[in-house]
């Protein structure tokens, strides 16, 4: 089979021998997956061979239930790729992307690949049908769209409150309509104006072009009635959006880090203090986030069609190229 394997930003399609189900689980081929932004950290970052993608779509090939039967072979699913205990103290404290199990399972050897090996955790725990009324492209949001679901519940971004969101890529476009499915307001801000109009057309309450730090902050107050937001959503990968967010929160809100940044740059210990600032990170969805994105997915009340552009396998590469060059909001590889 054929497995896109990076390795010093670079990748390459090797010949693999295709899984073997010599447990319980399943094997899925693979009918698209895709491109997340931690797969381009890895790719930047990673110095040994390693098999990115976990946005899966695919249909069941071979299956070894058990008494366990709710998926049979043939069937078209999407699955989320880590698994919390649920019974562990990290878990129990709602921070399941802690957990032991969740980061040591995954699918395997990675979604860019013809074939995966699905455990019976996962399949349990935090694999789906794909429903009718979506297309792969569409569905394949389900992951995605779970990690924003976590951070707004973690951030308490409800009815009564306004969130920024800085970065209006595919994530803070996702982000904003997950604000808006727990019924707060949204304010979306992005360097691009493509990305401002498009938020606008997805139901934020209102967008800006960033024009600065100050000219933008000082927008951002007068449309909170001097206040500032309660909650920042920083989700655009960039360090310099630091100052922005501390400008535009409100004294006690929240900044909620949904990226990383490859600096060290972060927020003063005096700004927390005297502001008494929450800030807090947010990573990976449990099974309970999933089950929820697949829902709004399903009922069309988050939009993601159009978000995606399509690539092959072999044009995975350039598929990370033209998202880091903002060519494109998300890259969707078909197999």
């Amino acid at each position: 089979m054929r497995v896109a394997v990076a390795e010093n930003q670079h990748i390459k399609i090797q010949e693999r021998e295709k899984p073997v189900l010599n447990e319980k689980g399943a094997i899925v081929k693979v009918i698209g997956c895709g491109l997340c932004g931690s797969d381009i950290v890895k790719y930047k970052n990673h110095t040994e061979e390693i098999v990115l993608g976990h946005e899966v779509v695919g249909e069941i090939v071979e299956i070894r239930n058990g008494i366990f039967s709710k998926f049979k072979k043939g069937d078209k699913i999407v699955l989320g790729h880590h698994i919390p205990c649920l019974k562990c103290h990290f878990c129990k404290s709602g921070n399941y992307s802690m957990c032991k199990q969740f980061k040591e399972t995954n699918i395997i050897p990675g979604g860019f690949s013809d074939y995966i090996f699905v455990s019976e955790k996962h399949l349990k725990n935090t694999v789906f049908k794909v429903p009718k009324n979506l297309d792969d492209m569409e569905i394949s949001f389900m992951e995605p769209l779970a990690c924003c679901i976590r951070a707004v519940k973690r951030a308490q971004a409800v009815e009564g409150t306004v969130s920024l969101v800085v970065g209006l890529g595919s994530i803070g476009l996702l982000m904003g309509q997950a604000v808006k499915a727990f019924k707060g307001d949204v304010i979306g801000c992005d360097l691009i104006q493509e990305r401002v109009d498009l938020a606008n057309n997805l139901g934020f309450d209102c967008s800006l072009l960033f024009e600065g730090n100050d000219e933008t902050s000082a927008k951002i107050k007068e449309l909170t009635e001097g206040y500032g937001a309660d909650i920042i959503f920083m989700t655009s990968g960039s360090d310099k959006a630091i100052e922005l967010a501390l400008k535009s929160v409100r004294d006690g809100g929240t900044i909620l880090v949904f990226s990383s940044v490859q600096s060290d740059n972060g927020y003063t210990n005096n700004d927390v203090y005297y502001r008494e600032l929450n800030i807090m990170g947010s990573y990976s969805p449990s099974p309970l986030d999933l089950k929820m994105s697949y829902e709004l997915l399903k009922s069309k009340k988050v939009t993601v069609k159009y978000l995606s552009t399509q690539y092959s396998l072999e044009d995975l590469e350039q598929a990370i190229n033209d998202t880091m060059s903002n060519k494109t909001l998300k890259a969707y590889i078909k197999l």
